[in-house]
Parts: structure tokens; C-alpha cells; sequence
């Protein structure tokens, strides 16, 4: 927010903030959406960017919900990951059109780390414009691993000028075994089953206990960020 309490370059007196993510089954942008729902209630002037996943050696494996061969496919993305290259996305128009008082990154967790896409994203020149000397949050979505995505999205950001400011995981149910095979059973079925290859699994994705977290968890960074009373949304 600029010195003469407005931001960006209309005078607006609403904080701007940014949402980018990357989401397949719609679990990140189930978080994303009930954090954009309590900042606009904040008063701030909100926009949300989902990255879309267009690199041809990847659109087909991507290309249908639920995947008709999910362990293969989720397998199938291993070499990738462990490469950590840039793969072909393409990254909405309003990520550049204006300057943002605050950026959150939506990122899935894919085999211990960051997604191919959102790793993308922060490795790109349009990153570097919307972060540098920008206060950003890292937001992880997975089935258990989340400290190395998140470091990695503080470190990607810090390198493009950002300026890290929080960070927040959620977990799906179940241990290691049960969780794996709770997340295969609903990538191919589209389905909650309380039995998959003859285990009892539990519920996968993400809980309603814990999106009240990620209002909370929006609370904090507008408190934080933006103390000055706000205007009405």
C-alpha cells in the first residue's frame, strides 16, 4: 500500500492481491476459493489466476478426470519431477496486468515437491514481475509431503524478488500406505470408497475443518499486511 493510502495506479483504496495456483482435482482451488472469499470480506480487491498445464509431452495424461490409469500416470510423472525443468504452461493475463500488494501460491505437492506447473510458473520472467518487492505466501495442498514444496516456493519466490511472509500445509487423511491408496482409488474413480484393493482407506482430499483453517489463515495475512481499518467489499 502506497503513502497516501491507496494502491496500484487508479487510486483504489483496496489492497490487491493475488491468487496463482495450479489445481487437477480441484482440492488447491477449493483452498484458494475460501481464501479469496475471507479477504474480499476483508475488503480487499482479490484475483484469481489458475495456471493451465499445456506442455504436449504432459496435456494427455492431464487431459480427463478421473485418469484412466491413475497409478500409472501419477508414476509416469517422476522423471519429470526429478528433473526440476521448466515445462511449457500458460499463466493468466492477470498475473501482469497490475501491481499486487500481496501474492498467494497454490501448490500441490507432487512426489515430495513442488508441482511441474507452479515450479514453472515461479522460474518465469511473469514470476519475477509480479513478486519483486511484493509480500507473497506459499500455500501446499498433498497427501503428506509438504516441507519440501513449500521451502521450494519460499526459495523460488525469494529468488525473484519476493518477499516471504507465511506459509500454510494441509494433509490428507491416513497414514502412508492407507493415504497413497485413498488418493489412487479417487484419481481413478472420481469417488469416495471406503475400500480400495481390499483396504479400508479413509476420506481423501481436503476436510471442511480444514478450510475454516484457511480463513484463519487469511485473517492473519490481512491483519498482518493490511492493519489499516479497510473499506467495505
Amino acid at each position: 500500500m502506497q503513502a497516501d493510502g491507496t494502491t496500484g495506479h487508479d487510486g483504489d483504496a483496496r489492497p490487491r492481491v493475488l491468487l496463482v495456483y495450479y489445481s487437477y482435482t480441484g482440492q488447491t482451488e477449493k483452498v484458494i476459493a475460501t481464501i479469496e472469499g475471507q479477504l474480499e470480506s476483508r475488503g480487499c480487491d482479490v484475483h484469481r489466476a489458475s495456471i493451465a498445464f499445456t506442455d504436449p509431452r504432459y496435456t494427455k495424461r492431464f487431459s480427463e478426470f478421473p485418469m484412466p490409469r491413475p497409478f500409472l500416470e501419477v508414476l509416469g510423472m517422476i522423471p519429470a519431477e526429478l528433473k526440476r525443468k521448466s515445462a511449457t504452461i500458460e499463466i493468466p493475463a492477470s498475473v501482469s496486468a497490475r501491481h499486487y500488494d500481496l501474492v498467494v501460491v497454490g501448490s500441490p505437492t507432487w512426489w515430495l515437491s513442488t508441482n511441474v506447473p507452479v515450479r514453472s510458473f515461479l522460474e518465469s520472467e511473469t514470476a519475477g514481475k509480479a513478486l519483486k518487492g511484493t509480500p507473497f505466501a506459499g500455500l501446499v495442498v498433498c497427501r503428506r509431503y509438504w516441507r519440501h514444496n513449500l521451502k521450494t516456493v519460499r526459495r523460488l519466490g525469494v529468488e525473484r524478488g519476493g518477499d516471504f511472509v507465511d506459509g500454510l500445509h494441509f494433509r490428507y487423511a491416513g497414514g502412508q500406505v492407507r493415504s497413497m491408496l485413498s488418493l489412487i482409488s479417487y484419481l481413478g474413480s472420481g469417488e469416495y470408497r471406503d475400500r480400495y484393493l481390499g483396504v479400508r482407506i479413509p476420506r481423501t482430499n481436503i476436510r471442511d475443518e480444514q478450510l475454516s483453517e484457511a480463513r484463519t489463515f487469511a485473517d492473519g495475512l490481512a491483519d498482518r499486511l493490511f492493519p489499516s481499518p479497510l473499506p467495505a467489499a
